[in-house]
């Protein structure tokens, strides 16, 4: 996330106020492995084992977990360390991570299935669905809040971590509906993700349905999604993971409590690497959204002045130093780290996720281990 730099040493100081050190405790890799699709990928499964427990090892990561899908089939799925540092508990297959702004792709997708059944306009101002969203003199549509360029602001550094619950997504969006515009729609790309509860707001008013249930029906469902959830701080989850931060010194501690109701669209889900790898390959193949749709994604929108963002409907849109067409994002959330990228020419996926606040991980690491997918 761009505002990563901006909130680390709030972070940081609250992770050392409001948490228990394991400094006794050790970092030893502890993995297990999943050959889903034969000996054919034996090979790059080692090397990627490798690379990924010195990656684990050089920033002692605590828990960490990676699958990989080639032509919509999981080739490769692997758990390093420990999702309970306290109880040795290690790292399985099963195990639900927080995905940060991985979840802003999961309400792209709603977004999308929405609009194929004609249940949404993305040029719709939001107020169509949102009626109780004050007007701000200029119109902010559907397609903007999906591409960033709606001009609402971004967290601020006292509201990266949240103590309270908010009961639905209405009530969250008075954390910053009041707040002016950073600048007129469509002007400029700003990474916004309170724009992207307010999309969960009109997604839930356009179907005239709770957000997480039409996520769950036309997201999870289609994809084969069965261990992505809301990540619900008041219930005890036996597969979420625990969180982990660094204290000032570098040393892994819990990390501080946060409760990610005030932005389930944004950044609130849990879910594990298989079932990520799932979600990406069902967008690079017909079926779950039309060809048009995946375009419509897949295309960098652009400003008023023609630049293009590079970003369309959620995902970020480019090209690896080999010139290969990606899609990707990564995002960030109090005790997690989560990346994924897609090669849709070659039809591969990379999910990496952990459980570590700022863990050091993104796009390099990511065309890596797709690389040892490939040929």
């Amino acid at each position: 996330m761009k505002k990563a730099t901006h909130i680390t040493a709030v972070t940081l100081l609250l992770a050392t106020l409001f948490s228990v050190s394991h400094s006794g405790h050790g970092l030893t890799t502890s993995s297990f492995g999943k050959t889903l699709s034969g000996d054919q990928f034996g090979p790059a499964r080692a090397k990627g084992s490798a690379l990924i427990n010195e990656l684990v090892k050089q920033q002692s990561i605590p828990g960490f977990s990676v699958a990989v899908a080639v032509k919509d089939r999981t080739v490769w799925s692997e758990g390093f360390g420990f999702a309970d540092l306290e109880k040795k508990v290690a790292v399985s297959s099963k195990t639900q991570f927080r995905i940060g702004s991985l979840s802003k792709l999961l309400t792209a997708a709603a977004l999308a299935r929405a609009y194929e059944k004609n249940r949404i306009e993305l040029d719709a101002p939001v107020q169509m669905y949102v009626p109780a969203f004050p007007q701000k003199g200029q119109e902010i549509t559907i397609r903007q809040l999906a591409g960033h360029l709606s001009g609402i602001r971004q967290y601020s550094r006292d509201e990266y971590i949240n103590p309270k619950h908010y009961g639905s997504l209405t009530e969250s969006l008075n954390v910053f509906q009041e707040s002016p515009l950073l600048f007129p729609p469509g002007t400029r790309y700003a990474y916004s993700s309170y724009g992207y509860d307010l999309l969960g707001a009109v997604i839930e008013g356009a179907v005239k349905q709770n957000f997480l249930a039409y996520v769950e029906r036309q997201v999870f469902l289609p994809s084969k999604m069965k261990s992505t959830i809301a990540d619900d701080a008041r219930q005890t989850l036996p597969n979420r993971t625990c969180f982990y931060s660094r204290d000032s010194s570098g040393k892994v501690i819990d990390a501080p409590f946060t409760d990610l109701s005030d932005r389930l669209p944004a950044g609130g889900f849990l879910s594990t690497a298989e079932d990520l790898a799932r979600f990406g390959a069902a967008l690079l193949k017909d079926g779950f959204l039309k060809k048009e749709t995946r375009t419509l994604m897949f295309t960098s929108q652009r400003t008023s002045d023609g630049k293009e963002t590079g970003v369309g409907l959620g995902w970020r849109i480019g090209k690896d130093q080999k010139g290969r067409r990606i899609y990707h994002h990564g995002g960030d959330a109090i005790g997690a780290r989560a990346f994924i990228i897609l090669y849709p020419d070659q039809e591969i996926v990379v999910v990496m996720l952990s459980n570590l606040t700022f863990a050091q991980f993104a796009e390099k690491d990511a065309t890596r281990l797709a690389e040892l997918f490939m040929n």
